[in-house]
């Protein structure tokens, strides 16, 4: 689905991450990647960073999100800025979908990069 112009939801595979968490990688080229992650209500996104800039925006549910060591939680609507290298993670406290963008592409979530 490299560069490809039209990407249809029901063609994508969903990606099962475990612990209540399913990855959609949606339409992406080598500089920008959009990727969709629903949440179970109490599921993890570990603490982690990596060297992509990242806009997350909250599609539905309630997140506790940690970036730098901040922490705030956030809801449908609100959008979050991850600049590339910092540690960032949530807890899901109801059930939802985020939405991620990266720059450049997460080449780790493909493996046509």
């Amino acid at each position: 689905m490299k560069n490809d112009r039209w990407v249809y939801y029901q063609d994508i595979t969903p990606e099962d991450q475990g612990n209540g968490v399913v990855r959609r990688v949606l339409a992406y080229g080598p500089d920008v990647m959009a990727v969709e992650n629903t949440f179970a209500e109490g599921a993890v996104g570990a603490l982690h960073s990596h060297p992509h800039s990242q806009i997350t925006y909250v599609v539905s549910g309630a997140f506790e999100f940690e970036i730098d060591g901040e922490k705030h939680m956030v809801r449908k609507g609100d959008t979050l800025y991850k600049r590339d290298g910092v540690v960032h993670g949530c807890v899901c406290k109801e059930a939802g979908v985020l939405l991620d963008i990266f720059a450049p592409a997460r080449e780790d979530f493909v493996k046509d990069l």
